[in-house]
């Protein structure tokens, strides 16, 4: 056999072992964006959320995603809806 072939080989079969006794070879840590968290407090999903603070689903996903960071006002709308939830619902009862 090829030693090559031989060597993937070994390498696979000592992954699956680590694997089995719960090493992990790389943990990965998320850490939310306050636009995520304010979105879970408020318990909304993406569209709605988003348009209860007047913005699109797309601008909401870059704040999310850290891909973009929210400015002035809705930095203010995101703190509001993380500090009180139920105002941002009772805004979408009415």
């Amino acid at each position: 056999m090829d030693k090559e072939l031989e060597q993937f080989q070994a390498d696979l079969l000592k992954s699956v072992g680590e694997m089995k006794r719960g090493r992990a070879g790389r943990i990965t840590r998320v850490e939310p964006t306050p636009a995520a968290l304010a979105r879970a407090k408020v318990g909304l999903s993406q569209s709605a959320f988003a348009a209860l603070l007047g913005v699109s689903t797309r601008t909401l996903q870059d704040w999310e995603q850290g891909r973009r960071q929210p400015t002035g006002a809705a930095q203010t709308l995101l703190r509001v809806a993380e500090m009180h939830p139920q105002a941002l619902r009772d805004l979408q009862a009415t």
